[in-house]
């Protein structure tokens, strides 16, 4: 029993330092997500952290419709990044956690 423990423990670390990996690499990971007619975009990577944002000219001219195509997009770009991110964590928390009765359903 002890030497299953053991065993669990590594594999746990393990996981937890695969964790980490996949955070790192998610930070270069980049997301573009646009406003409905395309004048603002912005970039953003997997751990959510806005790159960039470009606007387009022809925006500058009305405050209040430029706030709300970035509101628009960068509510896109972060829900995209989300879901980019807890699909990644996610699959590494799986493929290393072991089988204990009641976790099948958290990974999913």
């Amino acid at each position: 029993m002890f030497g299953d423990m053991m065993g669990m423990m590594g594999k746990l670390k393990e996981t937890q330092q695969k964790v980490e990996a996949t955070k790192k690499r998610l930070d270069t990971v980049t997301l573009r997500e646009n406003s409905p007619d395309d004048l603002v975009q912005v970039v953003i990577t997997a751990n959510r952290t806005v790159k960039e944002i470009k606007i387009d000219d022809s925006l500058l001219a009305d405050k209040e419709q430029l706030e709300d195509y970035l509101i628009i997009a960068i509510n896109k770009a972060i829900d995209k990044a989300t879901q980019v991110n807890e699909t990644e964590l996610a699959a590494v928390a799986k493929e290393g956690m072991p089988n204990i009765p009641g976790l099948d359903g958290l990974f999913k």
